[in-house]
């Protein structure tokens, strides 16, 4: 996990100062009296005035800063916003609840429209209930997020004169008013991931109830509830969690596009806002979090195989 974030950390530090276009630039844009002096001191001030690997040894902590101190990642500090001149790591505390609850409701919707509908496809193999549920799942596939959120927020208006809400209510405040705020974009990203792990619950239930073992269970008398979520269904979810885990990078993008149409200050909507000012501290700061996440998801997926399957070990 640590070698992937630490790599991770090195093509975004280095990307971002590739990209078009100068924060100094930006700044001394504002100033119409600003002089050559100016811009040495501005790029001073925002340490961008030493070359790009002791930039990185600094905003990593294993190189010292001006007045001699290690002050970086591994010592708990992201840095600081070059244009707020905030701590990037209060800006990520104040916006990662909102993309974390969006992003948590979209994966349970998205498991509870997919394993039952998968399942009961799978129960039903070629009939007209399969071919309504596979219909459903390649459509889920097909249309794009931020197609389907554009309409939800387009159409409803027009007609009825009806918006979402665009302020945020904390959960802990009111319950009720936060899942209204976030069910509508949950359902628009649990869509788009549930039609891929719907087809992999069909397909891997299809193969597990092929097998002897299940055979054997049906031959003993066991009830279907039991042969199918005792024996058919544990074995069926490892592929399945595997998709699962495999979604949580796109579940991370998804909600960059979502939150700027469903106005949503979370993760998405500050990184955006980071990028297009040049902002680097918090873009790299940012992207970090979120690779960490990405990389902690896997592992979760891994150490869930152990649960799953007693025939997975890990020494």
């Amino acid at each position: 996990m640590l070698p992937t974030v630490l790599l991770v950390s090195i093509i975004v530090f280095v990307m971002m100062r590739l990209v078009p276009g100068d924060v100094v630039d930006a700044m001394i844009g504002q100033w119409e009296w600003a002089t050559g002096e100016d811009r040495s001191a501005l790029e001073h001030a925002l340490g961008l005035d030493v070359p790009i690997y002791t930039q990185y040894g600094r905003w990593l902590g294993v190189v010292p800063q001006d007045d001699g101190r290690f002050n970086g990642v591994f010592q708990g500090n992201l840095g600081i916003s070059l244009w707020k001149q905030a701590p990037v790591i209060d800006e990520i505390v104040a916006r990662i609840p909102i993309t974390f609850e969006l992003g948590i409701l979209a994966i349970v919707i998205a498991q509870l429209i997919a394993l039952p509908i998968g399942l009961f496809s799978a129960l039903r193999q070629d009939a007209w209930p399969d071919y309504i549920a596979r219909s459903f799942a390649i459509l889920c596939i097909a249309i794009p997020g931020f197609w389907l959120g554009t309409m939800i927020i387009v159409f409803p208006s027009i007609w009825w004169g009806w918006s979402p809400p665009i302020s945020i209510t904390p959960f802990i405040e009111n319950p009720i008013v936060n899942l209204k705020i976030f069910i509508l974009p949950a359902i628009v990203l649990g869509m788009s991931m549930s039609g891929m792990t719907m087809r992999m619950t069909r397909t891997m239930m299809l193969e597990v109830l092929r097998q002897d073992y299940i055979r054997t269970a049906w031959a003993k008398g066991l009830r279907e509830r039991v042969t199918i979520v005792r024996h058919a269904l544990k074995n069926a979810l490892i592929p399945v969690i595997t998709i699962i885990g495999l979604q949580v990078p796109v579940l991370v993008g998804g909600t960059v596009i979502i939150e700027q149409i469903f106005v949503l200050p979370g993760m998405g909507s500050l990184m955006v806002t980071a990028a297009l000012n040049r902002d680097y501290t918090i873009v790299s700061g940012g992207l970090v979090v979120l690779s960490f996440v990405i990389v902690l998801s896997n592992l979760l997926v891994d150490i869930t195989y152990g649960f799953l399957d007693p025939r997975v070990h890990y020494k």
